[in-house]
């Protein structure tokens, strides 16, 4: 079985981005993980029915790894890929590669579904997506 590579986002650095060194700031690279995620989400579907129940994906931890600068102009793809295990969380974990493939940041991230009422994590989120209608294939490239 072919594994399928991760969902990509493109997003182009902006001067505003960047700190007093002309690199990146640290905090955006955290933003591009979080536009990814989103457009990943909005792509797999779901979002009327989580609406509907009260649900939401909340971030309950991310980190960044640095590998290489991003400047002003340049050009970079947000991976993005979910993985499900047996709990109430869930991994979403992002790469940042420049358009020459170079990787320059991995961000992981912790998630959560949130039932919005009780304000408590719902068991088994792999189910609730699946029960929304969203598109697992899309959402994930592998089990784990």
């Amino acid at each position: 079985m072919t594994e399928r590579e991760p969902y990509r986002t493109r997003i182009k650095v902006r001067h505003y981005e960047l700190d007093t060194l002309g690199h990146l700031n640290h905090a955006v690279y955290h933003s591009y993980g979080e536009v990814s995620r989103l457009e990943l989400l909005e792509a797999a579907g779901g979002f009327e029915n989580f609406v509907k129940e009260k649900l939401a994906s909340v971030l309950l931890e991310t980190h960044v790894v640095f590998r290489r600068e991003l400047r002003a102009g340049d050009e970079v793809d947000v991976t993005c890929d979910v993985k499900f295990g047996s709990g109430k969380t869930f991994k979403m974990d992002s790469n940042i590669y420049k358009l020459d493939g170079t990787l320059a940041a991995e961000i992981t991230c912790t998630l959560g579904l949130m039932d919005l009422e009780v304000r408590k994590l719902v068991a088994d989120p792999r189910s609730r997506f699946e029960a929304a209608g969203a598109d697992l294939k899309l959402l994930s490239t592998s089990e784990g």
